[in-house]
């Protein structure tokens, strides 16, 4: 139950920067945007119609269309944020700050969105709309939630040219791009580190130098070469991203011709790192 509470305020709180995204940053610099905020701004720049009437109504019907895409609680908390969203896009129509500078206004708009909608995603939810669609493309074709996201949101911002005009649109498009890195960042973590696979003659010498001198565990891993069919054993090692040199002095001294693979990695959990009790 406690979890529930701390997601639907977590849920508020991305839905409330979400709108003051576009309140505060996006309408008063005549910028767009992407997904169904940005046909939502171009029904209110075109005709004047509300933000916050427009967005719940075309939420709500493509949520009808793709909520088989998503699970029982994806679709609830997509609920809550889609309802939140609109109630503060209402609620913060009047606010205002005061600031001249559009690259400001640009970048702040980029991280008041993706912090928004990071949030929401994080937690469990969607804000229906292009997030619906980016789920689809997560799910069939393997792209991040964030750059099925930037791509749809893309297309929207485009078609807005002929309303706001090309600087304008290349501003949204700076908007659009901060919002996804910051947006990354909220939803992958901020603990960053590197997966290093090490294939090498002399695994166990390398393994326990590791184990010796870097106090990190060390996996073993059994493979074989495909054209030699020669055993070899396959060392997988967790490391932050300041051990990285220190590693690589281990293995070059042990074996220079060691083949060595470095992966980025993000959220790493277990003993040694973060325990996945307090995620």
């Amino acid at each position: 139950m406690k979890k529930y509470v701390i997601d639907i305020l977590m849920i508020m709180l991305g839905s409330l920067l979400f709108a003051l995204a576009v309140n505060l940053f996006v309408i008063p610099n005549d910028l767009g945007e992407g997904g169904v905020t940005g046909l939502t701004i171009i029904a209110y720049y075109l005709f004047g119609w509300s933000p916050s009437i427009v967005s719940f109504m075309m939420n709500a019907a493509l949520l009808l269309v793709g909520y088989k895409f998503l699970n029982r609680q994806t679709t609830i908390y997509t609920i809550i944020a889609v309802s939140f969203h609109s109630l503060f896009l209402h609620l913060t129509e009047s606010w205002s700050i005061s600031s001249n500078e559009i690259i400001v206004n640009t970048i702040f708009g980029g991280v008041f969105a993706g912090v928004g909608i990071g949030l929401i995603i994080r937690v469990g939810g969607t804000t229906a709309g292009s997030t619906i669609l980016a789920r689809i493309t997560n799910k069939y074709l393997g792209w991040s939630i964030s750059y099925g996201l930037l791509f749809f949101d893309l297309i929207v911002a485009f078609s807005s040219y002929f309303i706001i005009g090309a600087e304008a649109l290349m501003l949204t498009i700076i908007m659009l791009y901060v919002g996804t890195k910051v947006m990354e960042f909220v939803i992958e973590g901020v603990n960053p580190k590197k997966a290093v696979t090490i294939i090498s003659k002399n695994p166990e010498d390398i393994a326990g130098q590791v184990t010796a001198y870097m106090n990190r565990g060390v996996t073993v891993l059994s493979g074989h070469g495909y054209y030699t069919k020669e055993q070899k054993e396959i060392l997988y090692i967790v490391i932050s991203k300041q051990e990285v040199v220190k590693l690589k002095k281990i293995v070059k001294e042990v074996d220079k011709d060691a083949f060595i693979a470095i992966h980025d990695v993000r959220d790493v959990f277990g003993e040694g790192f973060i325990e996945l009790a307090k995620s």
